[in-house]
């Protein structure tokens, strides 16, 4: 049973995720306030934090850098901020992933196993599947329709990081950051070339795209054409 530790200070966001994940099997507890929450975390060992950025007392930020001085527990931040630079230094400054408010249940719970799945290293079972596209993390392979895709590694890292998150919009300075692992470079063109790469041998076009699509200034996202 994973525990989790939320330290939001939204009363019925904070009501309403404690509820649902306790219903889901998860070992929850709640704080409304950030020092709140480093003392709980220096108090128990917790196999996931949900951290909210607007916190009456202290700065999210501040929060997720004082808890990364004492644990390496994995950090979701739910955040109402879009700021691009903004996201990217949170993650640079040691966050596992973020959400952006509003979020549905779904999505949340979807993030917390994604992130458990690479903090323990990732599960050889775990299988993601969007649309016709079906991943396997343990194999690093993908497959369209049934078809194996030749892909390669960066490639696949590139539409597993995707497929994680479907439906939503990622932006490039993120996908440099976590999947490049260069949090301070820019989002130049490799993401660009990549994704066009992608798209090629997924059988689209950004003239026609059907699994990637694409946002002038914003991002990328990979979408069930289904759905």
């Amino acid at each position: 049973m994973p525990s989790v530790l939320i330290i939001e200070d939204d009363l019925a966001i904070r009501q309403s995720l404690t509820g649902h994940l306790a219903d889901g099997g998860y070992d929850v507890d709640a704080v409304a306030s950030g020092l709140g929450g480093v003392e709980r975390v220096t108090q128990a060992a917790w196999d996931i934090v949900l951290l909210d950025l607007g916190l009456p007392d202290i700065d999210g930020a501040d929060v997720l850098r004082m808890i990364r001085g004492v644990s390496e527990v994995p950090i979701i931040i739910t955040t109402a901020r879009d700021d691009e630079r903004a996201i990217v230094d949170l993650l640079s400054a040691g966050a596992d992933d973020y959400v952006v408010k509003p979020f549905s249940m779904a999505q949340i719970e979807a993030r917390i196993q994604a992130v458990l799945r690479r903090a323990a290293g990732g599960d050889d079972s775990a299988v993601l599947k969007v649309g016709g596209i079906r991943i396997d993390q343990g194999a690093k392979e993908a497959y369209l329709d049934g078809a194996l895709l030749d892909l390669t590694l960066r490639e696949f890292e590139l539409l597993a990081y995707l497929a994680e998150r479907p439906g939503t919009l990622v932006s490039k300075r993120e996908l440099m950051a976590q999947v490049w692992r260069q949090p301070y470079g820019g989002a130049d063109k490799t993401v660009d070339v990549h994704i066009s790469w992608l798209r090629r041998k997924l059988g689209e076009s950004a003239a026609e795209p059907c699994y990637i699509h694409t946002r002038r200034g914003a991002g990328v996202r990979l979408v069930d054409p289904g759905a």
